[in-house]
Formats: C-alpha cells, sequence, structure tokens
C-alpha cells in the first residue's frame, strides 16, 4: 500500500501512513513482524503467544497483521474506556487466536504489565513470549522505510525536510533517528507531544522523570513513560547535547489540537486526525521561527477513526471507507480485568492449560 506525500501549504507536507488494511501506520510494522514470525515459526512445534499494549492503533493492526497466522496466539491489552470506538471494534472482534483485554487504568498500566509479565519466571517457563509493541525493535525498525519513502518523494533535495513525528512511545520518531543516523540526508526533528510532555520536560531541564498519562484526544500518544526513549538516547551515543541539537520538543494542548483540525480543514481542506494534527502545529510554529526550512509531518491515522472527535469541530460527516466499515456491528468478545499484573498472570497461566 502507498505513502503518498501530500502538499498541504506552500512549506508542509503530510506523508499519510494510513493508506494500509487498518488504515493506521502501525500496519507497516504488525504485518512484517507477522510474517516474519509466521516463517521462522514453521519448523518450531511450540506456539509463541504475542502480548501486546496498545493505546490505540497498534491493537488493530496487530490483530488483523496476525489473525489466522499459524502457530501464534495474540493477547492484546488496552485502557478501557481511552481508545475510540472504531479502534475498539479493530481489536476485539476477529475471535480466533486474537484476544483482547479491557484493563481498568491507563496505558501505561497495561505496558508495565507486559513488561512484568517478560520478568515473570512462571510465565516464560510455560509460555513462549514476544511482543508487538515497539518495545519489541522488530516492530519499528521497518518504520524506518516511511522517511525513506519521504525522501524519495521529496522534490528539493538541495533543502531537506524537517520532519515532525507525533509521539507517545516513541518507536516511530526513533525509527527515523536511527534513518537519518544511517546516512538519511534529514534536516532535523521534532517530536510532537500532547499534553503528555515527558520529553518537553527533560530536554529542558537534563532529568528524565516519568509521569501519569492524561488522557487527550490523541490517545495514542497518551504516555507517560516511553520505552524507546532510551533508545532514541542510545541512538545519539547517550549525548545529551547531540540529542537536543537532533530533536527538539513541542507539546500541545486539546484546545490547540482542535483549532489546528478545523482551521486546517477551512483554510486548506485538508483533513487532520488528531495525532497528525498535533504534528502538524508542531511543525508549523517551527517553520515560523526558523524561515526558509520546508518540512513534512506523519499523518499516521485515517481520521474516520476517530468521528465522535473530529465531526462536531468540522461540523461534517465524514464517509466511512469500506475497510472499516466491515467492522461495524460486529461482536466485541472482550475479557475485563484490574490493572494488578497478578490478574494477568492468572488468565495467562490458565490460557496456557487450554
Amino acid at each position: 500500500f502507498p505513502f503518498p506525500l501530500v502538499q498541504v501549504t506552500e512549506d508542509i507536507f503530510s506523508l499519510e501512513l494510513f493508506h494500509g488494511p487498518t488504515m493506521a501506520f502501525k500496519d507497516v510494522g504488525a504485518r512484517f513482524m507477522a510474517r516474519c514470525l509466521g516463517f521462522f515459526l514453521k519448523a518450531e512445534k511450540q506456539k509463541i503467544t504475542v502480548l501486546v499494549a496498545t493505546s490505540g492503533d497498534t491493537g488493530g493492526a496487530v490483530a488483523d497483521g496476525f489473525f489466522n497466522v499459524e502457530g501464534v496466539e495474540v493477547v492484546i491489552l488496552y485502557p478501557e474506556g481511552k481508545v475510540s470506538e472504531i479502534q475498539e471494534m479493530q481489536l476485539t472482534t476477529h475471535g480466533n487466536n486474537i484476544r483482547a483485554i479491557a484493563v481498568n487504568g491507563s496505558f501505561d498500566d497495561c505496558q508495565k504489565m507486559v513488561k512484568e509479565a517478560f520478568n515473570d519466571a512462571d510465565i516464560t517457563q510455560k509460555l513462549f513470549l514476544t511482543s508487538a509493541n515497539s518495545i519489541n525493535i522488530a516492530r519499528w525498525l521497518p518504520q524506518q522505510f516511511y522517511y525513506f519513502f519521504a525522501w524519495k518523494y521529496w522534490r528539493n533535495k538541495e533543502l531537506p525536510p524537517v520532519i515532525s513525528v507525533p509521539s507517545g512511545n516513541f518507536g516511530n520518531i526513533c525509527a527515523g533517528i536511527l534513518a537519518k543516523f544511517s546516512g538519511l540526508p534529514l534536516q532535523h526533528f521534532i517530536a510532537a507531544c500532547n499534553s503528555n510532555d515527558v520529553l518537553f520536560d527533560y530536554l529542558q531541564t537534563g532529568i528524565y522523570k516519568s509521569k501519569v498519562s492524561v488522557p487527550t484526544i490523541s490517545n495514542a500518544m497518551d504516555v507517560g513513560d516511553p520505552s524507546n526513549l532510551k533508545r532514541v538516547m542510545e541512538i545519539c551515543n547517550n549525548d545529551f547535547v547531540l540529542l537536543k541539537d537532533s530533536i527538539s520538543p513541542f507539546s500541545c494542548t486539546t484546545q490547540e489540537t482542535k483549532d489546528v483540525i478545523g482551521r486546517i480543514f477551512l483554510q486548506y481542506q485538508y483533513l487532520l486526525d488528531p495525532h497528525g494534527a498535533v504534528g502538524f502545529l508542531a511543525l508549523e510554529k517551527y517553520l515560523h521561527d526558523h524561515p526558509g526550512q520546508q518540512g513534512i509531518f506523519l499523518e499516521t491515522a485515517h481520521p474516520v477513526k476517530f468521528l465522535d472527535v473530529i465531526e462536531p469541530i468540522i461540523n461534517n460527516k465524514i464517509p466511512i471507507p469500506g475497510e472499516l466499515q466491515k467492522f461495524i456491528g460486529r461482536k466485541k468478545v472482550v475479557t475485563k480485568m484490574g490493572s494488578d499484573f497478578k490478574e494477568l498472570k492468572d488468565y495467562l497461566l490458565d490460557f496456557f492449560k487450554e
């Protein structure tokens, strides 16, 4: 599926990453990983269990990518009530080898439970575990191709683009930084965050402190303790000055996100999703302070996945594409649990007995 580069304003372009089967940028990494595992497991007798936490689109992409892959069972944890209706439909309605768990907590709670499972000897002795979160580098390594496609389509090779990446768990920007440090001629990166602005504070103070995540309309970025920030620092050789030279942090409020969605739709007839909107706003402000440059923001999900947020802003109905219509009306199959790891441990060990 394509990754078109679409011009929005004179100096700002959108790299649309939502043209895959689940209409989210996670399709590339999830499908790549699913096919790799399916191939390498052909010679294995033991099943593998993919344990994954999602703040939105990862769950749907993993469910689609791993659906009916022989030898693979998938368990997806997501924060109950904190993903969009369509996102929830995508990760809870497949059945067969896909299981969904709604956790009474935040994405950070889900991610913490997944990490604890990997460190629990009782579980790892009985289950062959892997993850499809960006904590598993196999999930985000192929996302480097986004940036190579962006450069391929970029017309002004004399002026490399600034890249604005909507950032939550920092897997996507980690892939971009790795592509740049591998030699791809990109100008600069912007880590575009919502109110969950851990990186912003870190680059201001030099002291890393995780936060309790707060819910926003750009829910996939609601992460208070991003796993991949340490990897970004590793790529920068743990050189704080190099890190600051490579990435500019940005943070915006929910109201600012809504405002830019409405403004860009009216002014340019381009519809942003809540995550791409943060990326656009960050890039717009950066270019205002750095005249003469141009840039690309990553549009990570189709706006239709956030109907309840976007339609009231633009006062228009968004047609639902056929790829998503097939989920409407399907029965959700969900297990509910709290954020106590013991509940997940009991569930996985019982699951092993089946």
